[in-house]
């Protein structure tokens, strides 16, 4: 079982992430979250992320599982004055889910620069949630119900492990477990998108991906982009120029755990436009009471 670590560990491993992207970190920024699950870090899976690219670069992601126990995420982040209300159905929705469907855990997406960003809500890897039923909750994104014959026929109806809430974007990711989907049903959902047909190597990279997970808002009945994830110890198989930037997060990123570094490799793609990359490395590994449903959660 992992050692526990104090906070004061976990803010300098946040900085020195940081420092390898040249991203400001204001420990009064950060202190913020520490100080809203600070009794959850300790015993939390940690995950520092990053995007790479120039649009994308200039920030520090931290993720971190939280117990089903007492509020949800964004309850929280609200009582200590990390999210602001509103009345847009983001702001009701993971109450809604929780109250019709068992949660294994929680997690968190924090800023170094944007603060509070996602929340995350893991279903049970035994009982997760049909599509349908879950389309069917009233602050869902339409788009959603809109797609679930076709989510269904490609074989989705049973694999959401995940689903992510960004407050700010007003977005909703859905994460389909992909390990047992055939590729040819991986590329069936880009195509039935409408999205282009991936080139060589980002199509091997979709064929070993372990998760997918479309991106929907309320607005539109179109995905916004669509991402693929891979579990890897190697982060030169990104499909993506192995830039200085990420060469250095990847050598240096600080870990709280023996062994090899594990990452997962994340490719975003969209309808219009260039595809993005991410990389997350893990930081901590959780005490076992989380570590089922969070470490299979992609960036």
């Amino acid at each position: 079982m992992p050692e526990a670590i104090g906070l004061d560990k976990v803010y300098s491993a946040i900085e020195e992430a940081a420092r390898l992207l040249d991203v400001p970190c204001s420990l009064d920024q950060v202190s913020q979250a520490l100080k809203a699950f600070g009794d959850e870090l300790p015993d939390a899976h940690l995950v520092f992320s990053m995007a790479g690219g120039e649009r994308h670069r200039g920030e520090l992601d931290f993720d971190f599982s939280v117990s089903p126990k007492g509020l949800n995420p964004y309850a929280t982040a609200l009582a200590e004055g990390l999210a602001k209300e509103t009345d847009h159905p983001v702001g009701s929705l993971l109450t809604e889910v929780q109250a019709r469907f068992d949660i294994a855990s929680y997690g968190v997406e924090y800023g170094v620069i944007g603060g509070f960003k996602k929340s995350y809500a893991f279903f049970p890897l035994d009982d997760l949630p049909p599509l349908a039923k879950l389309a069917e909750i009233p602050s869902m994104p339409p788009a959603l119900a809109e797609h679930v014959s076709m989510l269904t026929s490609l074989g989705l109806d049973d694999k959401v492990s995940i689903i992510g809430l960004n407050y700010a974007k007003r977005t909703l990711n859905v994460y389909f477990g992909a390990a047992v989907v055939e590729t040819e049903a991986k590329l069936s959902m880009l195509h039935a998108f409408g999205f282009p047909e991936p080139d060589a190597r980002v199509a091997e990279f979709i064929k070993r991906s372990f998760s997918m997970y479309p991106t929907f808002n309320w607005d539109s009945s179109a995905a916004e982009r669509i991402c693929f994830s891979v579990k890897t110890q190697n982060p030169k198989e990104l499909p993506a120029p192995f830039d200085p930037e990420i060469e250095k997060f990847a050598c240096d990123v600080p870990q709280a755990y023996a062994g090899d570094r594990e990452f997962v490799s994340a490719v975003a793609l969209a309808p219009f436009g260039e595809a993005y990359y991410k990389l997350a490395a893990y930081y901590q590994k959780a005490r076992e009471s989380s570590k089922a449903a969070f470490a299979a959660k992609p960036n």
